[in-house]
């Protein structure tokens, strides 16, 4: 795999794909294309996330529906113009990819396969809004949070996190512009987008759900002698 990624945002992912792949755009000559892949969670439940992949990464893998794949990248976003507004588009941009076995999977106990990583992302970025926190019916903490993580010739990826119980509260006093660490797994969420006219449509929002959270510490420049 990629030994060389940025170490501000790095994530593997591992499941199974569920859609064919669509073209996306074209850059120098290269052809980029999306599908999605479909991530277990322990609950049972899944995530349906969407993957960006160059062509030159398909050489030697057949896009098969249920194939299932090894995903190594970053969590990217950007802005597309819809309806005279910008929407902040979520997705895994994958710097590799390759076809899982099961076959070839070693034998484990249940407790051992709980173990194995499916989805993970970490992130070192900059809170560039002040984290909402908030309380549901049920007393569980929650805050949202936006990381701005800086990307290569001077681009930034704006990725939606959310925290939960100790995390949650831990982020009520946390300053814009202060530099944090997350770990988490990306994960698709479902909700209705209301409009003023009464109607509504099904949306799906793409976020990492922390697990853990730790302030970046600046490491002080060692004084110069004065002459």
């Amino acid at each position: 795999m990629v030994a060389n990624l940025l170490e501000n945002n790095h994530l593997v992912l591992v499941g199974k794909v569920t859609s064919d792949k669509t073209y996306s755009h074209e850059i120098y000559g290269e052809k980029f294309y999306i599908f999605n892949l479909e991530v277990p969670r322990l609950s049972k439940a899944v995530d349906i996330i969407p993957i960006t992949v160059s062509e030159r990464l398909l050489t030697n893998i057949d896009l098969e529906i249920g194939k299932k794949l090894s995903v190594e990248g970053q969590f990217r976003s950007y802005n597309s113009y819809q309806n005279e507004r910008n929407k902040l588009i979520l997705t895994v941009f994958a710097k590799d990819m390759v076809e899982v076995n099961d076959e070839e999977e070693p034998k484990e106990d249940e407790e051992e396969k709980s173990n194995v990583v499916t989805n993970e992302v970490v992130l070192s970025g900059y809170i560039c809004k002040k984290p909402i926190y908030r309380q549901t019916p049920f007393d569980r903490e929650i805050a949202d949070i936006l990381l701005a993580v800086n990307r290569a010739y001077n681009k930034s990826d704006y990725i939606p996190c959310i925290a939960w119980g100790r995390n949650a509260r831990f982020c009520q006093n946390i300053e814009v512009g202060t530099e944090v660490k997350i770990i988490g797994r990306v994960q698709s969420r479902q909700y209705e987008k209301k409009f003023e006219d009464g109607t509504s449509e099904t949306r799906v929002a793409y976020e990492v759900s922390v697990s853990s959270m730790e302030i970046v510490e600046k490491e002080e420049k060692p004084k110069e002698d004065v002459v």
